[in-house]
């Protein structure tokens, strides 16, 4: 999370513009430029408070199950939302970018100068399984 705050890493940067050129080219061009630009902070924002409402439990214990089903359910959220620009829009499920070299690249070095990782899209899609069963097992009976 702390990467979509700093803006330095490589692939941040190629999600959050590549989902803000889609975004200009099919729904609004100043939303589009508003999201490439801020799209990361908001996200992370979102991401951090899910993640202070899944761990407040361990101070406000009384109130354990209310929060994890809050928080299993901004978790499903937040992470639908990643699944649909990794399935509906250019990003795609294993997103490429440019890197200067070989030793730039955290993730699998594919060809001169570029990178592919599907990590991202797959941690989504299982803190969205995990947010559904958490909000599941924490609802109150009626």
């Amino acid at each position: 999370m702390f990467y979509k705050f700093d803006n330095t890493a490589l692939e941040p940067q190629h999600i959050f513009s590549t989902i803000g050129i889609w975004m200009s080219d099919t729904i609004n061009t100043t939303l589009g430029e508003l999201f490439t630009e801020y799209g990361s902070i908001l996200i992370g924002l979102a991401e951090l408070a899910t993640a202070l409402a899944l761990l407040s439990p361990i101070v406000l214990w009384k109130h354990r199950e209310k929060l994890h089903c809050i928080g299993g359910l901004m978790a499903s959220v937040v992470m639908t939302g990643a699944i649909f620009f990794h399935i509906f829009t250019p990003l795609g499920w294993h997103p490429t970018w440019q890197v200067a070299n070989e030793a730039a690249c955290q993730a699998v070095f594919i060809a001169p100068n570029a990178c592919t990782d599907a990590g991202l899209a797959n941690a989504a899609l299982s803190i969205l399984v995990l947010g559904i069963v958490m909000m599941w097992l924490n609802k109150k009976p009626n």
